[in-house]
């Protein structure tokens, strides 16, 4: 007999768009999460290399402590049809050493599986997450860093109004920064 994964205990909202769940991560979540990690396609430009199982379920551990304690962080980004972990997506604030200083601007990020890039989900993901931050976040500016040579995700970056300010080196490595201006306040979430 297999005990149930337990339901996170942090404050997480469930986001859904036509075809994406975006929830809290799961104990369950780590075996996908890990199995992406060792795709050169997926790692390529996060951390250069593969990473252990003790790295990735770190990195789970670090977004559900970021939801208990600055209120957001990053969901996991389930595939509505099938129930897939297909990656993560959320905001960030990781008082990262890096120059030009990112100020505590709530900082987006995304990853999805190599195995469904070119499907619209990563839009799909980031418009959603943008709602929700703009009505979170009081439609402040917020922020995204990536390997300059990204240029997917620096096209959905730029459909979604990020614009480049600053290239800099951050973890030996060539980073572009981009940033989105305050929004006006909605109401939509």
């Amino acid at each position: 007999m297999t005990t149930p994964s337990p339901t996170p205990h942090y404050p997480v909202p469930v986001l859904e768009t036509a075809r994406l769940l975006l929830r809290g991560y799961k104990p369950d979540d780590l075996p996908a999460f890990l199995a992406m990690f060792q795709q050169p396609e997926f790692y390529r430009y996060l951390t250069g290399k593969p990473v252990s199982e003790e790295e990735a379920w770190s990195t789970i551990l670090r977004s559900a402590g970021h939801w208990v304690l600055q209120g957001f962080g990053f969901w996991a980004v389930e595939e509505k049809a099938t129930g897939r972990f297909l990656g993560s997506i959320g905001f960030v604030d990781r008082k990262r050493d890096i120059v030009p200083a990112i100020n505590g601007a709530p900082e987006i990020g995304w990853v999805l599986d190599p195995a469904v890039h070119g499907r619209g989900y990563a839009s799909e993901a980031v418009e959603t997450v943008l709602a929700w931050g703009d009505a979170h976040f009081q439609g402040a500016r917020t922020v995204c860093i990536m390997d300059p040579d990204n240029l997917a995700s620096r096209r959905i970056a730029e459909k979604f109004g990020y614009s480049e300010y600053a290239r800099t080196t951050y973890h030996d490595g060539p980073t572009m920064m981009l940033e989105r201006p305050a929004r006006p306040v909605s109401n939509t979430l």
